[in-house]
């Protein structure tokens, strides 16, 4: 690889650095190339794009992205896979599904906005984070609770309520 082709590379990790929100970083040595193609297509099918480069170069993409990584570029050992998504719990999805069937791909570490979590362990706590969409509708949720309590008893105490109208009115003064 020459200096441009090293350059361009470079080049398209920042852009898709400052393109996507949700970054894993993955390690999926001794999977054979049946494997990997199996993965990349569970992952396109997840809408995710997996990036396989050399450290040095994802190290210096993280630089000159300007995006705060915190301690992400420690992960860098070894094959270094990257997993770019909208969706920030997807990659984790794919991963624990393809693991059924092996010990790979193995998660480094994970950017989510500007969360950064760190080591396979935190697997579990990435499939468990919620969606934008998910928050937004356990707030509406929230929102709706009282107002539904309250239309309920009106509703179920109407008729008790006509019927102390009711009898208060046929008593005798």
């Amino acid at each position: 690889m020459n200096r441009e082709q090293k350059i361009e590379v470079i080049q398209g990790l920042v852009e898709k650095f400052g393109q996507y929100k949700n970054i894993y970083i993955t390690d999926i040595s001794n999977l054979n190339a049946q494997q990997t193609s199996q993965l990349r297509r569970d992952l396109f099918k997840s809408g995710i794009t997996m990036q396989v480069a050399k450290n040095t170069m994802i190290e210096k993409a993280m630089i000159e992205s300007g995006r705060e990584l915190g301690n992400l570029a420690e992960t860098l050992k070894g094959n270094t896979a990257l997993m770019f998504s909208e969706d920030i719990k997807a990659p984790a999805k794919v991963i624990k599904n393809f693991r059924k069937k092996g010990d790979r791909p193995y998660l480094k570490g994970a950017c989510i906005d500007a969360d950064i979590f760190i080591g396979d362990n935190q697997l579990e706590v990435l499939m468990s984070l919620k969606t934008k969409n998910e928050l937004i509708g356990d707030i509406i949720g929230m929102l709706q609770a009282p107002a539904q309590n309250v239309l309920g008893a009106l509703q179920s105490g109407g008729n008790k309520i006509a019927g102390v109208v009711k009898t208060l009115s046929e008593r005798p003064e």
